[in-house]
């Protein structure tokens, strides 16, 4: 896939980003913004499917941060960060999403993500989030807004320790659903929905449901 050329400065070899988005008139609306950054060498990579992210970054290893985003036709949403950074420990992935929801970030951080980027910002906003992520200076200082109001907690780093189905059955307790009601959505027995919800209690190390919830919200 063609990469595209953001500036030129001989001074500087290029800093590298990839850019991951299904919806094309997205992912060109952020190359467009990041492409009017001056005085920065960056050499902008596309990619439209997590497949193709993964192919890119492996014949570019030294691409400086990457843009995922958290909902693609062959990804999972926070399965298809965990993949990403699971296949490449030390990529730098900051994600990018319609959601502001303090659960998604939550787990966002937990699986490694250097930084949560909402769509919908202006080209300059945009820019100035970039060049924070890559340790650039920001002309507007707003390149700090990542992982908007995440509190400090370790139990958001313990929720990188769960797997596919503990990471499902906490989303649905935390979205109101009964262990009658997890059972019926997710085919599994009520003893085993209980046991389920009784590891993410101590791996979370709280005491209650009410109490898990309470820590999301």
């Amino acid at each position: 896939m063609p990469d595209r050329l953001a500036s030129t400065d001989a001074a500087d070899a290029p800093l590298k980003v990839l850019v991951v988005d299904d919806h094309a008139l997205l992912r060109v609306g952020i190359v467009t913004s990041l492409r009017s950054i001056e005085h920065v060498n960056l050499r902008l990579f596309e990619a439209g499917n997590l497949s193709d992210a993964i192919d890119i970054y492996r014949n570019e290893p030294d691409i400086a941060l990457v843009l995922l985003d958290l909902n693609m036709p062959d990804s999972k949403g926070l399965q298809g960060l965990k993949q990403f950074v699971e296949t490449f420990p030390l990529a730098k992935v900051a994600v990018i999403s319609g959601t502001q929801d303090e659960f998604v970030i939550g787990h966002v951080r937990a699986l490694g993500a250097v930084g949560y980027v909402t769509k919908g910002q202006d080209a300059r906003a945009m820019s100035d989030i970039v060049l924070g992520l890559l340790g650039r200076p920001v002309p507007n200082e707003l390149g700090g807004a990542r992982f908007p109001r995440f509190p400090n907690s370790s139990r958001y780093d313990r929720v990188a320790e769960l797997g596919p189905r503990h990471l499902e059955i906490l989303e649905l307790v935390l979205s109101g659903c009964s262990n009658q009601e997890i059972s019926t959505a997710t085919g599994l027995s009520l003893g085993t929905i209980k046991n389920y919800v009784s590891t993410i209690l101590l791996a979370l190390d709280v005491k209650s449901r009410s109490h898990l919830i309470s820590l999301f919200r």
